[in-house]
Order: C-alpha cells, then structure tokens, then sequence
C-alpha cells in the first residue's frame, strides 16, 4: 500500500522570504512539491502561466468557485487566489508531500477541511528587517510597500493558529528547520505503518 502525501499549508507577510524558503525546501527534499495557485491577478516580469500560478479571469476564477473547484481561496489586495482541490488530491494519493503557499485565512480553511493538515507560519526577525527586504526588491512605489507593512501586523497576528513558527532569520538555519520538520513529519507512526507493514509481520510473528 503506497503511503499517501503529507498536506503542508506555509504562510508569512510578504517579504518573509517564505517563496525562497520553500523553493529551497522542493530542491532538497525528494517527493514534495508545490501547488500551482489560481490567481486573478496580472502575470509579473518572469512569471509564467501554469508554473508560477494558472492566471485566470475574474470570470473564469468565480466560475470555478462555484463548482466547488477550490480546497481554499481568498481575496488578497483585491485579486483572488485558490488552490485546486483535485490536483492537491492526486498528488497526495500518489504518495506525493504538498506545500501550498497562501495567506492565513486560506491556512484556515485548510485546516478546517484536513485538520490533519501541517500547518507552517514564516516570521521575518523584525519589522526593520521587513520593511529593508520589501524595498530591496525594487518591485513596489512606497505606498505600496506601507500598505504591505500595515498588511504585516494583522497577518502576523494570526501566529498562533499556525502548528509550527520558523523565524527567517538566518536562512540557512531557517531552510534546515523546515527540513527537519518534513522528515520528521514522514516518520509519524501512521506513515510509517503503511510503509514498513511486511516488516512489522515479520518481527511479530
């Protein structure tokens, strides 16, 4: 019997560096991926449709919505974001880890849905700190960067709802802390079971 995937929701206020950690995490751990986002939003410099996010319409987003297509979905700075329940689905059952990138509330949804769900909240090491990479990366004017700063406070709020914190301090550290948390998640006597079930017979006969 194959051993069914872990579900993985991973939320931080922008800037956190929570997409460079995860994309950190998919190169060093085998059989774990992340799920591909709908979004209503515009594609960005560098972005491809299909592989950063499946880029839809308002239309064709609500559309799906209403078939009940989405596991989770939200309203972030006015476009919508959803994670295909078939997809996450598939994978799981093919013994594939699944890391889905979002905010909190759809954390929340997740884990209402599949309570089993880990569930993993990034915090930068200060505001300074926060604010420094968000006007680093050269992407948004000011206003921007101060509305995504007064966003922050109220994410970051909803720290305790999460099962684990990694501080993105020091990103080494922080990148080894989520690697840590994935193989010891795979060693849940549950999995386990189904994965070692000849050789637990044969010790107890």
């Amino acid at each position: 019997m194959k051993t069914p995937g872990s579900l993985y929701t991973v939320s931080a206020p922008s800037g956190a560096g929570k997409t460079s950690l995860v994309k950190a995490l998919v190169e060093h751990c085998p059989d774990i991926g992340v799920s591909v986002s709908h979004t209503t939003r515009e594609v960005r410099p560098g972005e491809r449709d299909g592989i950063s996010y499946h880029f839809v319409t308002d239309t064709v987003f609500l559309d799906m919505l209403s078939r009940g297509e989405f596991l989770e979905h939200a309203q972030v700075f006015n476009y919508y974001y959803g994670t295909s329940q078939s997809w996450v689905d598939q994978q799981l059952a093919d013994g594939q880890d699944v890391i889905l990138e979002i905010d909190w509330q759809g954390a929340a949804q997740i884990k209402r849905q599949r309570p089993e769900a880990v569930s993993v909240f990034i915090l930068p090491p200060s505001r300074q700190a926060l604010r420094e990479r968000l006007t680093q990366r050269g992407r948004d004017q000011d206003d921007i960067i101060q509305q995504r700063m007064s966003q922050a406070v109220d994410e970051i709020s909803h720290y305790p709802e999460a099962d684990f914190i990694v501080v993105n301090d020091d990103f080494d550290a922080a990148l080894a802390q989520l690697v840590h948390l994935v193989e010891a998640q795979r060693l849940r006597a549950s999995a386990q079971v189904i994965r070692h079930q000849q050789l637990l017979t044969e010790l107890l006969s």
